[in-house]
């Protein structure tokens, strides 16, 4: 199988700005080429990625489907990455015998029956425009099977969750190390911006009078310098934008990972590299943590927006076995067995075209 990925054309692969998105695709491609696939990727032009075929795209960057409300319009900047990502995959369609859409925007979608070739579309957020859910729900009418969902809380945002794939993360864990004694230090780990919801964290820590490590790429500055002006004496430290290699070996030395999104997380793939580690994660009930934490074995779930809740699931943390937090991730998270998934959606998508 020849296979074309899409990356999202909110920043080049490797910035950060993608969010889970990024590692997503990275570890999406590792599994299929693992597999024997040949595949390539069409991203933003400064993208890397080690050990992938990449096909730079220049342009705009897109705005983030986060910032937008319900009934705002679909805009496109000037020239457009993702007008012009699109448009080479119309090129060099025939080429492939599957195109996988990673960007959660309306011009894929819209532009999904035009093709010649099948799109397998992994939607990474849940429902957040009108616009959006329309234009989603029409290739789930006429190319049915062909949306992937990456857990049954964000399916259920959409009218259409029934006819959804439900196909969860997986990651090559060899790239984590199991920590077993970790420093006093929690963590929280993701883009620096408002759903995120990193001040609950930062007044948990303050209130708890434990250490905060802070890691992901500032993408709302005026969002982190009023953190910052809020809460001047928080024991909170900024540690930047980490790859890979870097995170897991500063996360595995953390007590505990701090997951407060204000908004439905599609799934949380920063739960999973943290309990690859070993290290539990406190997370609210709400979204994609909500289904990858077990309340009691690897974690902690805390009411959403529950500061309290926080705070007393940061004093229980010690309760949890770490060893059963690296075990878990073994059995249900690992890139095989991701890959099992993702390879039968993928026959599934060529077999029904």
């Amino acid at each position: 199988m020849k296979l074309l990925f899409l990356s999202t054309p909110v920043g080049p692969l490797g910035s950060g700005l993608g969010g889970g998105v990024e590692l997503t695709l990275l570890n999406l491609a590792m599994a299929m080429l693992g597999r024997g696939y040949e595949l390539h990727v069409v991203a933003p032009a400064g993208s890397v990625a080690a050990q992938l075929s990449i096909l730079e795209v220049g342009g705009n960057l897109q705005l983030t489907a986060q910032t937008q409300q319900r009934t705002d319009p679909i805009v496109l900047p000037p020239d457009s990455v993702l007008a012009a990502m699109w448009d080479l995959a119309r090129q060099k369609q025939t080429q492939y015998d599957l195109l996988v859409n990673f960007a959660y925007d309306w011009l894929p979608f819209y532009l999904t029956p035009f093709f010649k070739r099948p799109i397998a579309h992994l939607v990474s957020m849940g429902s957040l425009t009108d616009a959006m859910d329309a234009v989603i729900t029409q290739v789930v009418e006429q190319f049915p099977g062909t949306i992937g969902m990456h857990s049954r809380a964000q399916a259920e945002t959409f009218p259409f969750a029934d006819r959804c794939r439900c196909l969860g993360n997986g990651f090559d864990l060899s790239a984590y190390q199991f920590c077993a004694q970790p420093s006093e230090a929690f963590a929280w780990v993701g883009r620096i911006a408002p759903e995120k919801g990193l001040e609950d964290a930062v007044l948990a820590a303050k209130r708890a009078a434990v250490p905060l490590q802070i890691f992901g790429v500032i993408q709302d500055e005026a969002y982190w310098q009023q953190i910052n002006q809020d809460h001047p004496d928080a024991p909170i430290t900024y540690q930047g934008f980490l790859p890979t290699v870097k995170l897991q070996q500063a996360l595995g030395q953390c007590r505990a990972l701090l997951m407060t999104p204000h908004w439905l997380e599609a799934f949380g793939n920063v739960a999973i590299e943290a309990m690859a580690c070993g290290v539990p994660v406190i997370a609210y009930r709400r979204g994609g943590p909500a289904e990858i934490v077990q309340d009691g074995k690897t974690g902690w779930l805390v009411e959403p927006d529950h500061i309290a809740g926080l705070v007393t699931a940061i004093e229980r943390i010690d309760q949890i076995d770490r060893l059963a937090c690296r075990r878990h991730v073994e059995a249900v998270y690992s890139l095989a067995a991701m890959g099992d998934r993702v390879d039968a959606w993928f026959q599934d998508v060529i077999h029904h075209y």
